[in-house]
């Protein structure tokens, strides 16, 4: 193995991501290095070059949703071999915090996110803890495997655990790029119906429909509220998904659920919403829930399901770009050419 590796390094105070040259990490105690398949670019990736995030370190290497293999293993390591076929989590414990002192790690009150905190994956090769890491399926390919830490496992539990969506509900979801697609494919696997997806695109619209849901509707039509009235067969949705995180597409979620209804906010953006008068909002009894994030164990499920072809993934992939191109795969998903799902860096 080399000393070296090429790695896409964010720098904080020009807000670039640099490609450069930078030794290869050595795995500490607890962890393993992996050597890195495929690494997914995100939203929250462009979110920390254009400043929605602010960073937490000077330099870090971004990318956070990765799969490789393990190529050498840290001090004290069980039950790993070097080969293995992994998912590093996306992020880790901070181990100092009241939940982690009393043992209770996976309610972590100050997780460490993988990129932001610590170094990531759009690189040759990652440091991960031996804790967080899911084993691969024989059957499922790397590819499909990097999106599983964050694009498809951060819909999971917005769908599953933060809107607790149950069997016949209506779900509607505003926005249907990366996250909002796999909502889309997760309410409808626990039995959400109808789904109605809702976007500005009629492309993405089209895809939306070919991929679960029972409806789809333009935003801007200014029939919406109507067309989704009759869609629920007159009361609204359960639960509304805004996987945009802006104020348009917020307060419109926000009117459609039925009263008593949930909004869950998952896209991030830095734009202000309002509910509106107190008196209204409490007298609606409606709930607005934050969503960030997933449980590790959620990855190992989303695995099994896409093993044993309960979820299908093969259209999430949009393009794979080569490390080098990392800048140009950032524009692409800036820009929504070709409306991606996810693109993929590959070392």
């Amino acid at each position: 193995m080399a000393d070296t590796m090429r790695a896409a390094r964010f720098h904080a105070e020009s807000k670039t991501n640099v490609l450069e040259d930078v030794p290869i990490p050595s795995p500490g105690p607890g962890e393993v290095l992996v050597k890195v398949e495929f690494c997914g670019i995100c939203h929250s990736d462009l979110s920390l070059l254009d400043g929605t995030f602010p960073p937490l370190l000077p330099v870090v290497t971004q990318g956070h949703e990765a799969s490789g293999t393990i190529a050498a293993l840290g001090a004290g390591v069980t039950g790993w071999q070097i080969g293995d076929r992994v998912i590093p989590s996306a992020g880790r414990p901070c181990f100092q915090c009241r939940s982690c002192r009393r043992g209770d790690l996976v309610n972590c009150e100050n997780i460490q996110l993988m990129a932001f905190a610590y170094d990531g994956a759009w690189a040759e090769y990652t440091v991960a803890q031996a804790g967080g890491l899911t084993r691969i399926p024989d059957n499922v390919s790397f590819e499909q495997a990097a999106i599983l830490a964050d694009a498809v496992s951060t819909p999971y539990g917005a769908v599953v655990r933060t809107g607790q969506v149950r069997v016949g509900e209506a779900v509607g979801v505003w926005g249907v790029g990366g996250v909002g697609t796999h909502i889309v494919q997760l309410a409808r696997l626990v039995g959400a119906v109808p789904v109605i997806a809702l976007d500005i695109d009629p492309v993405v619209l089209d895809r939306a429909l070919e991929l679960g849901a029972d409806y789809a509707f333009d935003t801007r039509d200014l029939d919406l509220p109507a067309k989704i009235t009759e869609a629920t067969n007159g009361k609204g949705l359960d639960v509304a998904f805004d996987s945009a995180g802006l104020k348009v597409t917020f307060d419109q979620a926000l009117g459609a659920v039925r009263r008593g209804g949930r909004v869950v906010v998952v896209g991030l953006s830095g734009q202000e919403a309002s509910l509106g008068p107190t008196a209204n909002f409490g007298l609606s009894q409606k709930q607005v829930l934050g969503h960030l994030g997933y449980k590790n164990v959620d990855i190992e499920v989303l695995a099994e399901l896409v093993s044993r072809g309960r979820l299908d993934l093969s259209r999430s992939i949009s393009e794979i770009v080569p490390l080098e191109n990392v800048a140009e795969g950032i524009e692409k998903l800036h820009n929504h050419v070709g409306n991606p799902i996810r693109i993929l860096v590959r070392p």
